[in-house]
């Protein structure tokens, strides 16, 4: 046996040389007891790129254009919007790159919560543009084929003919359950869901005024809530869910989401153009025709994830923007959940309007330029849908003409209250929408 006492030199050395060896042993055992530890957690696994790592960067813009435009919007904002009683968030976009951005106003009015670029807003239809490119981003994944009849995916649904196609493009023929509920006896102290828009339109088929499919268009929110309720029979979980996961979380919109009445307490109420809040109504649950909240900074980057391959491909996309309403001459048209002005140069301005109770949204894209204009408020003003008039600045072919207003609100009591230049409360049957 090694005796450390019987080594040679001087015995005075074997405290120095002893405590050296514990030096060493306890670093040994301390390195090793880390090495264990560490070892024993479970080590995450690497992250993925999202898809929004993948959306086209900014594309370069003198610095010369970046004065004009954003002198451009400057003006517009102060000469329309802000003399408009604007209340919300307006941006507008060149390549991706931020041009002019600017917020306005109190997320409750005469309170002190002001708005900011995370503020989100109510968008109301514009909504549509993100439920439709969910059904198609299912047909594209081979989950479904947008000629199907509706009653293939739900066999009570007794209106032959009406397939996914004709409820993008409000060519369907169905009734407007903005209307038609209520008329058929349902309890206004009670909410709506999207199952119950098919249950009446199957149980009161015989009394409901229905056109015949693919006639001629005829804009109708019936249409988008029966499109929620096919996303969840085809994809098996809730529609929030599913936008929520679909695009939302990897696309990084981190302010935006889909109302559900869980959503009541984060949210912003809506005020008429006077200033008098809008409550919540028995319409307010229904989804897929709106319900989506989001910013202007969010809607900017669906936007960019339009314009890349990062969700959609060629063909999908041209579906979309094709023109389906040409029965009327004229060059307003609907393709699949987009509204387009086509110009006789073949150019065409992408877009949808919004308008639900005191909020209203604009979102204008057009796809040539590049640009990109989007308005949202929570309190009612029709300067937002006059969000055109920036687009000959883009473009000098971009001839507006009358600026239309939005879609989707009811015209009862409220929607008489939205409009300063009505002092008489409309038809209900008419309604308030784009023309």
């Amino acid at each position: 046996m090694f005796n450390l006492t019987e080594t040679a030199g001087p015995s005075r050395e074997w405290p120095f040389f002893r405590h050296l060896v514990l030096v060493v042993l306890f670093a040994w055992i301390i390195m090793s007891f880390s090495f264990c530890s560490s070892s024993s957690k479970k080590v995450p696994p690497p992250v993925k790129d999202s898809i929004h790592i993948m959306l086209p960067p900014p594309a370069t813009i003198s610095p010369f254009e970046l004065t004009n435009l954003k002198t451009a919007c400057e003006s517009w904002f102060d000469a329309v919007l802000d003399k408009g009683g604007f209340n919300g968030t307006v941006l507008i976009a060149k390549g991706g790159n931020i041009v002019f951005e600017k917020s306005k106003g109190m997320g409750h009015v005469g309170a002190t919560d002001t708005i900011t670029a995370t503020t989100p807003f109510h968008i109301a239809s514009v909504s549509k543009t993100i439920t439709a490119m969910a059904v198609l981003k299912l047909w594209q994944d081979g989950k479904l084929n947008i000629d199907d009849e509706l009653n293939k995916y739900f066999p009570t649904f007794n209106y032959p003919g009406v397939t996914i196609r004709s409820l993008l493009n409000h060519r369907s023929g169905l009734p407007n359950y903005l209307y038609f509920m209520e008329d058929m006896g349902w309890d206004t102290k009670q909410y709506i869901k999207n199952q119950n828009v098919l249950d009446y339109l199957v149980i009161f088929k015989d009394k409901l005024d229905v056109g015949a499919p693919d006639r001629r268009f005829n804009y109708c929110n019936t249409n988008y809530a029966l499109l929620a309720l096919l996303i969840e029979k085809i994809s098996g979980t809730t529609f929030p869910q599913f936008i929520q996961k679909a695009f939302f979380t990897p696309l990084n919109m981190s302010h935006s989401f889909v109302f559900t009445h869980e959503d009541s307490a984060k949210i912003n109420p809506s005020y008429d153009w006077r200033g008098q809040m809008i409550p919540l109504n028995y319409l307010d649950l229904v989804y897929g025709d709106k319900n989506i909240f989001t910013t202007a900074e969010d809607l900017l980057i669906w936007d960019r994830a339009l314009r890349s391959n990062a969700l959609f491909n060629e063909q999908t996309l041209a579906q979309a923007y094709t023109p389906y309403s040409n029965e009327k001459p004229g060059m307003r048209n609907y393709g699949l959940g987009w509204r387009m002005n086509i110009y006789p140069n073949g150019k065409k301005m992408i877009y949808h309007n919004g308008w639900w109770h005191g909020y209203n949204a604009s979102f204008i894209r057009l796809i040539d330029e590049d640009a990109t204009i989007i308005v949202m408020g929570n309190r009612y003003t029709r300067a937002v849908y006059k969000s055109k008039l920036l687009c000959p600045v883009f473009g000098a072919h971009y001839v507006t003409g009358d600026e239309e207003e939005g879609e989707s609100v009811k015209a009862d009591s409220t929607a008489a209250t939205a409009a300063p230049a009505k002092s008489k409360k409309p038809s209900r049957r008419k309604g308030k929408r784009a023309r």
